[in-house]
């Protein structure tokens, strides 16, 4: 079966809005068209995506489905569009991604140095977006920080280097070798728990009590700002905390945190074989850390 984009477009809309008329007011479209298109979508998939009726519009399980699995398509075909636009126009190109803490500079030097007709570049992503610019096609190679988004990705693991907590320069666990993540069950964390799932689980932490809403913190720095106000602590790959280093926090080994692993992703569909290249260059590198050790 051949899926209309466009129409996969306006579903997503629908489906995020949960009201045709926001949808439609969204797309820059009429209503009446939508629902239309809509209609037609449903029937060239023989399957009902929405119920809905003079008060409210709601997914049913094909509509679940359906949006769970847009995303990725809808971002596969973006970044198809850029490839070829790339290669239409001008000097080729080839972006390598990059997690703060992770140095590629060796990496990118070898690929320009075998293809030097290659404009190569680099960016720094996030957690929140380590994914999407692979995704998306704004960067061929990433350099990720495992839980990532794996739809959509190939992966091909590079190394793993320990984790620690960082803290106030203050803090009563500042001056020790080391901690266990029992002596953290206290500590306001400033992360999404589910980024370390093994302080969320600690069976003797006590229930979250804390007033202040968790702040969203999307940047080392920023993070690093709260830490030092005494807002909190954060836990950061070992490369990270050394390359922010600061005078008013510190970093400390977490015994019983498992260490970061860290990989090389690109998307499933970027069949171009600098990518194959890439790969195993970074394979023979091993890649590279920020002032620290890795394993």
């Amino acid at each position: 079966m051949d899926v209309d984009l466009r129409k996969l477009r306006y579903f997503v809309a629908v489906a995020e809005e949960l009201h045709f008329g926001r949808a439609a007011a969204r797309l820059h479209i009429a209503q009446p068209v939508l629902s239309r298109q809509i209609r037609a979508f449903e029937r060239e998939l023989r399957a009902e995506l929405f119920v809905r009726d003079r008060r409210s519009t709601v997914l049913t399980e094909a509509g679940r489905q359906l949006l769970a699995d847009a995303g990725p398509l809808l971002a596969s075909a973006e970044a198809l569009g850029r490839r070829v636009q790339r290669a239409a126009h001008g000097r080729p190109t080839f972006t390598i991604a990059f997690m703060p803490g992770i140095i590629v500079t060796a990496e990118a030097r070898a690929i320009a140095q075998m293809h030097p007709e290659l404009a190569v570049g680099v960016v720094r992503t996030s957690r929140y977006d380590q994914a999407e610019v692979l995704r998306e096609g704004r960067a061929d190679v990433g350099y990720v920080r495992l839980p990532v988004d794996q739809r959509g990705l190939r992966l091909r693991p590079l190394f793993t280097e320990p984790r620690v907590v960082v803290l106030p320069g203050n803090h009563r666990l500042a001056g020790k070798e080391s901690v266990d993540l029992a002596e953290l069950a206290e500590e306001r964390l400033l992360q999404d728990p589910d980024v370390v799932p093994e302080w969320r689980d600690l069976p003797n932490r006590p229930a979250d009590r804390e007033p202040r809403p968790r702040p969203v913190l999307t940047s080392v720095e920023e993070k690093l700002e709260h830490v030092a106000a005494e807002a909190g602590v954060v836990i950061l790959p070992l490369s990270i905390a050394r390359f922010y280093t600061r005078p008013d926090v510190v970093h400390v080994p977490v015994r019983d945190l498992a260490d970061n692993q860290v990989c090389l992703a690109w998307a499933e569909n970027n069949r171009s074989p600098l990518v194959r290249e890439f790969v195993d260059i970074a394979a023979r590198q091993g890649g590279d850390v920020g002032p620290g050790d890795r394993t």
